[in-house]
């Protein structure tokens, strides 16, 4: 278990590049390594877009939910993204066992992605550190992702980026807005994120990026803009 000097010691100036990358969302990248935090009324669908990003089928996922909340997983909404199959569901009694719970699977390096879906955010920036250090401990190569998933606007301190995620839907088109409210090696930005025209029956826009590795979704140029304040 490391103690507080070895706490102190971790850096801030980004994820080390040996650790590598995971293909996010049409042309965006989330660290190995580190921990990352997903907030916003629709954190959950942006958890599973994540995980699905390659295709829904792929390893095991670890997910990590409070005992004393009611709401359950709808596989048949989660297969538009990802394999049911692929979950693994911790019910921890309290936040502290939550943490726990992360930290060892993220320090085992037995699955990829560790997800972690509490009812605030972490207060302590010494959790989140500890979270970076169990997954660079499994070193290069095979360091895991780790997610936090928190309400509202987030607010988990010294994690790798925030992003926000919300409904943004019309008649006939899916859709929500996707924000980088943070991130230590890129600036704040704001995107339209579209289901693929092809799912819908739309004709492609000429603003479209590109889609994912799914092929399910696009992130849409003409919505993108930077802004210190998102």
């Amino acid at each position: 278990m490391p103690d507080l000097a070895t706490l102190k010691k971790i850096s801030h100036g980004g994820a080390p590049s040996t650790f590598g990358h995971v293909d996010f969302l049409a042309g965006l990248t989330l660290a190995r390594g580190r921990v990352h935090e997903f907030c916003g009324p629709a954190r959950h669908t942006l958890a599973m877009m994540a995980a699905g990003a390659n295709g829904p089928f792929g390893p095991p996922i670890l997910w990590i939910t409070p005992a004393w909340h009611g709401a359950q997983f709808h596989p048949e909404g989660m297969a538009q993204f990802v394999s049911p199959a692929r979950l693994i569901l911790v019910r921890a009694r309290r936040t502290e066992d939550m943490l726990w719970a992360m930290e060892e699977a993220l320090r085992a390096g037995v699955v990829p992605l560790v997800v972690a879906d509490f009812p605030t955010p972490p207060a302590s920036l010494t959790h989140v550190r500890r979270l970076h250090l169990a997954a660079e401990s499994v070193g290069a190569g095979r360091a895991p992702l780790g997610l936090i998933l928190t309400p509202a606007q987030g607010g988990a301190p010294g994690v790798e980026s925030r992003w926000h995620l919300a409904p943004r839907h019309s008649p006939g088109q899916t859709g929500w807005r996707l924000q980088r409210c943070r991130a230590r090696m890129a600036p704040p930005q704001s995107w339209d994120l579209r289901a693929h025209p092809q799912a819908t029956g739309q004709k492609e826009g000429r603003h479209v990026e590109q889609s994912t590795g799914s092929n399910r979704w696009y992130l849409h140029t003409d919505a993108a803009r930077h802004s210190p304040t998102d």
